[in-house]
């Protein structure tokens, strides 16, 4: 193979059209030629590597799941994270995932409303973290010690059909994983902590 080439304008209008297809732009074409990194291309083509896509990536970005008859009222946009279980304990991004209780749960109860006042400041995750965790093939990823609460995800709030604003949890139903949800109106106990991003 030469290393003395020219890119004329075909292979220049074929290179242009692949990165239409594929959703990429300049920026690719600057990642490939910093560093090493055409090098490691040309190791895959040459069969000396191979591509594997990382696992439980979530994009905090994308549209959440939303049931019949529901609308977004709130959702929190993200990026693109890496979900990851390491022991009894579930990462995002590096960043240990905790089930957080206001002070007013923890002796006793807080309205639905108070308490997305008060998680306005804290790092909650959004939904597409739960429906990540749902997927069967993701639900060994969820740590034992999450068993017997309903852990909440305030970084989407809905109105479901009826009217009534909403958030969505993950919990243990005896027999595996499943969601529900509870209305802002009702009151918010100890069992029912909100999942967020530790710092």
């Amino acid at each position: 193979m030469s290393n003395e080439f020219v890119l004329g304008v075909g292979p220049a209008e074929k290179l242009q059209t692949a990165c239409r297809r594929n959703n990429c732009g300049i920026e690719l074409i600057e990642w490939l030629c910093t560093s090493n990194n055409l090098a490691r291309v040309m190791d895959i083509q040459l069969g000396r590597a191979e591509i594997k896509p990382i696992e439980h990536v979530i994009d905090l970005g994308a549209s959440p799941y939303l049931p019949d008859g529901w609308k977004v009222e709130e959702h929190q946009k993200g990026k693109l994270v890496k979900l990851e279980r390491r022991g009894d304990d579930l990462y995002l991004d590096g960043k240990k995932i905790d089930l957080f209780l206001s002070k007013n749960q923890k002796g006793g109860c807080i309205g639905g409303n108070n308490l997305r006042e008060e998680l306005a400041k804290e790092p909650v995750l959004n939904a597409n973290v739960l429906d990540h965790l749902l997927k069967p093939e993701n639900q060994h990823l969820i740590p034992d010690s999450w068993k017997g609460k309903c852990a909440f995800f305030w970084g989407t709030v809905y109105r479901s059909a009826d009217g009534n604003l909403c958030v969505r949890c993950l919990y243990w139903d005896g027999d595996g994983w499943n969601w529900n949800y509870d209305w802002l109106g009702n009151d918010w106990f100890a069992n029912r902590p909100a999942a967020v991003s530790a710092s």
